[in-house]
């Protein structure tokens, strides 16, 4: 018998130890980006980690079950509430992607991330294997991407448009449709990118513009990507040190608590930060794959292995953005970024995939004992 009660051995003690640490060192960023002042970044940034954190504990004790039969009706939910969106939703800084509750503002693009991911895993959970390469496998989740994209994006917000679609076509890719589709869909879509560029709005074009040629305009539109690229490169291999950088302390750097926190991040703790930071996620993302390949459901496993690449995708797009290898769509770093957007999203992400690793714990002890 173990002297350790049950409940404490099923706790997922390494997953949220390592959370606590990337969460911590971006609360320590958060601070220092603050000029040394806890208020309100820094204190806000914890409350709100400890608040989901809490979520994604009580979310890993739900049956996974669950999850499987209320991804139809949860998309659906959220669908209808991006609808409201377009019809009654604030206008806040040129963008439609609230409603306003009184008590607080919601964003429903946020939910959808997750929820994609579980609605198209569903999908083809229920679909017959022999089905896989038919046409029948194909149209239903485009259809399932499709709406919530282009509602997203004509609010506009083209960062959370692309994590959505990115999140649903990953699930496509990963129950096996033929790799062929996706090489001549990606042709596709750069013979396309030319019109579609005339479509998106003006600030949109300027950031892709920018992207080509950041140089073109630095103290204006390039302004962000010149000041990340000297924040990031000043720091040399070990930073300025803690409260040394002078990039965000001086206000040369926007947005360096939010979009740019990674720049700030780099000036302070140097190349060696910001290795270890990504070292971190990697083991996160380690965790999350791993769960997926234990999974003997095909549902379990599908979730599990998108919303994993949900997170990676986080993290990939902001790092490439800051270093000027995308444009600037808006997509904040993982427990480093302040805000409580994409924390929600992340910990609700997590809170799924452990509560399938808790699922596979279950039935291998159940099979063991057998």
């Amino acid at each position: 018998m173990s002297l350790v009660p049950q409940p404490l051995t099923q706790f997922p003690w390494r997953v949220m130890a390592l959370l606590l640490a990337i969460a911590t060192f971006g609360t320590l960023v958060l601070y220092s980006a603050a000029d040394g002042n806890i208020f309100p970044w820094a204190v806000n940034q914890s409350v709100r980690f400890c608040i989901f954190s809490a979520m994604a504990l009580v979310l890993s004790r739900i049956p996974i079950e669950l999850f499987s039969r209320f991804a139809f009706p949860a998309y659906g939910s959220v669908l209808i509430a991006l609808i409201l969106v377009e019809l009654i939703g604030g206008v806040r800084g040129g963008s439609q992607r609230w409603i306003n509750l009184g008590f607080m503002l919601l964003q429903p693009s946020e939910f959808m991330k997750p929820i994609i991911v579980l609605a198209v895993a569903q999908f083809y959970a229920r679909l017959p294997v022999g089905e896989i390469r038919r046409w029948n496998a194909i149209w239903p989740a485009l259809v399932l991407i499709g709406l919530p994209w282009s509602l997203v994006l004509i609010q506009p917000d083209l960062g959370t448009a692309t994590m959505i679609l990115a999140g649903g076509v990953t699930v496509m890719f990963l129950a096996g449709l033929p790799l062929r589709l996706f090489v001549g869909s990606g042709l596709a879509l750069a013979a396309i990118v030319p019109i579609a560029f005339s479509f998106l709005h003006d600030y949109q074009q300027k950031r892709v513009l920018i992207f080509l040629d950041p140089e073109s305009d630095p103290l204006g539109a390039g302004y962000h990507i010149s000041q990340s690229k000297i924040a990031i490169g000043s720091g040399g291999i070990w930073g300025k040190g803690f409260l040394q950088g002078s990039q965000s302390h001086l206000d040369y750097l926007p947005e360096g608590h939010t979009d740019f926190v990674f720049a700030t991040m780099a000036e302070e703790w140097g190349l060696v930060g910001g290795i270890v930071m990504i070292g971190a996620f990697m083991l996160l993302f380690r965790w999350g794959l791993r769960v997926a390949m234990r999974t003997p459901d095909k549902f379990a496993r599908l979730v599990a292995a998108g919303l994993t690449t949900t997170i990676f995708f986080y993290v990939a797009i902001n790092l490439m953005m800051v270093m000027g290898l995308a444009p600037v769509v808006g997509i904040p770093l993982p427990f480093m970024s302040y805000g409580g957007s994409s924390m929600l999203t992340v910990m609700l992400c997590v809170g799924i995939i452990m509560a399938i690793d808790r699922s596979n714990r279950r039935s291998s002890g159940h099979r063991n004992w057998a």
